[in-house]
């Protein structure tokens, strides 16, 4: 198995590439090695010294390092880690519900807003190492969820200023604003 590697606007984290599907659908985020009782594969990666968040994507694993860890020293592990994991043939996660969105009741606009962030903005994202997570809108002003190398990166806030909030207001008149939420 060769796994590859590949930087992200973010120095804090780094997006593997197994060369296989990672999650079916959706995309899972893990912030603590407690939280990720859902994914043996993030479980295995929080086991490694170093390891800050883990993000699970289509086919990419972003994980996220702590401010002492250097990428020479774990960049190792973390590809030893992903390769054990599909190697011993242990599912990715095992939590159903996650990174599925209903949208159901969605308003014209929402609707709209949804599919310009799922065709638009979150094939982009990826190829950085996040997503980015509609979460409401409300009084003109859309919310959106950062994710992966998106959460805590330097150039995020240029993304959601720059870009996606003038594309959101470009194709879609009632959005006024774009902020980004936990």
């Amino acid at each position: 198995m060769f796994i590859q590697t590949e930087p992200t606007p973010n120095p804090s984290t780094l997006k593997f590439l197994p060369g296989r599907e990672v999650m079916t659908h959706g995309t899972a985020d893990f912030l603590t090695k407690e939280g990720s009782a859902s994914s043996p594969l993030a479980s295995r990666l929080f086991d490694v010294d170093g390891v800050a968040s883990v993000f699970l994507g289509g086919d990419f694993i972003t994980v996220g390092k702590t401010a002492e860890t250097d990428w020479s020293v774990l960049k190792p592990l973390v590809l030893a880690a992903i390769m054990d994991h599909f190697n011993s043939g242990a599912p990715v996660i095992t939590d159903a519900g996650t990174g599925a969105e209903g949208s159901e009741g969605d308003s014209d606009v929402v609707k709209q807003i949804k599919e310009l962030l799922d065709t638009r903005v979150r094939p982009a994202v990826a190829q950085d190492g996040g997503d980015i997570i509609f979460r409401a809108f409300e009084d003109g002003i859309v919310y959106l969820h950062l994710q992966g190398a998106c959460s805590g990166c330097p150039s995020s806030t240029a993304t959601l200023k720059h870009g996606i909030e003038n594309m959101l207001k470009y194709y879609v008149p009632e959005v006024v604003a774009v902020q980004a939420v936990q």
